[in-house]
């Protein structure tokens, strides 16, 4: 089984961070717009199962992407499911519109600006992103993929990689969609 083992932390001050990070040596890789839309399923809730389901888009491209539940306490690792599909507006529309047919129904839209960096070290390859998301700010991740047998071997090191770049103290483990929706009942 293929995980995604992650940590994210809100940042303070992008820039020094970018610094800090190719000082590092990891090369800059781009920036890219996102937009996802994420569903509530019919018959269960996502936020008691801590699973996601989504539509994203990148430019033109679009995925639909499932994340099962969290597997730890201290990193966002889970496993992960991506698929690609046709590129265009019209697949989106047409993708979200089935899925409504099927009674999964819109939540909310996240949108962020990514850049992204790749770090190569411990014969591992890491992504940095550094995100700004809509309505959140700015915040800071660290990701690498593994296989079921490698998951605490690998969270080891992001969490040793986080702490170098003087990322935390604290972990945040609710994604980006919780944090949005978490601001806006705090604000009504």
């Amino acid at each position: 089984m293929h995980y995604e083992v992650e940590v994210k932390y809100p940042i303070e001050n992008f820039e020094a961070l970018r610094k800090i990070i190719l000082e590092r040596g990891a090369r800059y890789k781009k920036t890219i717009e996102q937009e996802d839309l994420y569903f509530a399923h019919p018959l269960r809730d996502f936020s008691e199962t801590d699973e996601a389901f989504r539509i994203r888009r990148v430019g033109s491209k679009n995925m639909v992407t499932y994340k099962g539940p969290l597997v730890d306490q201290e990193t966002k690792t889970r496993q992960e499911i991506e698929v690609q599909l046709a590129d265009g507006p019209e697949t989106l529309a047409g993708f979200e519109e089935v899925l409504k047919q099927l009674s999964f129904q819109p939540v909310h839209r996240v949108c962020k600006s990514r850049n992204i960096f790749i770090l190569n070290e411990a014969e591992r390859e890491f992504e940095i992103v550094l995100d700004h998301v809509r309505e959140l700010g700015d915040y800071a991740e660290i990701e690498s993929q593994a296989e079921e047998s490698q998951v605490d071997e690998v969270r080891e090191q992001i969490l040793e990689l986080a702490k170098s770049l003087s990322l935390g103290p604290q972990v945040e483990r609710r994604s980006y969609l919780r944090l949005l929706l978490d601001k806006k009942n705090a604000n009504t």
